[in-house]
């Protein structure tokens, strides 16, 4: 079975933005909830990604909708790490969170949570994609090659809590005889994703695990890396997207409120949805946030079952 550790309170916070906290240290009584279940005001957290600034101003016009849409305030909370958001809805801090896949699973461990929606692409869940990579000069072009030479190399991961960043190819690997334990010259987490792809296109770092789809791609249509620095290995199967769950300790009226205005944000307001959804998505057309089942991530249950003794540490 997957073994998590008893607390993820390992890994701090340390950045705080003017009127957008990264510290959750004292604040229980802002998420507190009246005898119906109902907050005085929303809570919600989210991962800051890779650029903090543009994941902040992308959700400032969300967290006005939601205002609008409830009547009541509403608090973004940024986490820098995901093993934070985890901590954060567990410890009844926030009440809701962006978790993605991984992160989720690892969460939903303990009872309490509700999925609410996700990321939906002509009404479906939307998909991406982990990938293996390396650089140019690295010598390595094939996974054979990988296997080959995996003890001369150093391999990263992003955060420990990722999906294409850590769960999906470290499964991967381990499918093919490279347990990352043991297998290289050493292993070790960047925390981003950006942060895992410069430290291998800039050569610090001989293999890389990260996202495909948004990450990579992203930052070759910034200008920040180019699509010939890296040597792809490795593209996984799809993976379904990150789903923000609630508490169920929430009314569920309130729940099921909040879910409705989730899933008519996009037709509702257009600019508002784009604002957040297209830092990942270049082209937003034709997408929505959709209803989202807990048993859509069960096969990644099951991969996270067949891993051995996963330590979110760094």
């Amino acid at each position: 079975m997957l073994n998590i550790p008893k607390s993820l309170s390992g890994i701090t916070l340390a950045i705080l933005f003017t009127g957008w906290q990264f510290l959750f240290t004292g604040c229980s009584d802002r998420a507190k909830l009246d005898q119906n279940g109902v907050p005085g005001k929303l809570v919600v957290a989210y991962y800051a990604g890779d650029n903090p600034s543009q994941t902040r101003n992308g959700l400032k016009p969300v967290r006005e909708y939601l205002e609008k849409k409830l009547g009541m305030e509403v608090e973004l909370l940024l986490t820098t790490d995901y093993a934070t958001e985890i901590q954060a809805l567990q410890s009844k801090k926030v009440h809701l969170a962006e978790l993605p896949p991984f992160a989720y699973i690892i969460a939903t461990q303990k009872p309490g949570l509700v999925p609410l929606v996700t990321i939906g692409k002509d009404g479906k869940p939307a998909i991406y994609h982990s990938f293996i990579f390396t650089h140019p000069h690295s010598g390595v072009r094939t996974m054979d090659d990988l296997k080959a030479h995996a003890k001369e190399l150093t391999l990263c991961f992003a955060d420990p809590a990722s999906t294409s960043g850590h769960l999906i190819p470290r499964a991967h690997l381990i499918s093919i005889g490279l347990d990352p334990k043991t297998a290289f010259r050493e292993t070790l987490f960047a925390g981003t994703h950006a942060a895992c792809i410069m430290s291998v296109l800039s050569g610090k770092v001989d293999i890389g695990c990260s996202t495909n789809d948004l990450a990579f791609r992203r930052m070759v249509a910034e200008g920040t890396v180019r699509q010939e620095d890296a040597v792809i290995l490795w593209i996984s199967p799809p993976i379904i997207n990150d789903v923000i769950t609630a508490r169920k300790d929430l009314n569920k009226d309130f729940v099921r409120k909040l879910k409705e205005i989730y899933l008519r944000m996009a037709s509702d307001d257009f600019a508002v949805f784009n604002s957040y959804i297209s830092i990942d998505y270049p082209d937003t057309r034709n997408m929505a946030y959709v209803p989202v089942e807990d048993s859509l991530y069960n096969g990644l249950r099951q991969v996270a079952d067949g891993i051995r003794d996963i330590n979110l540490s760094r």
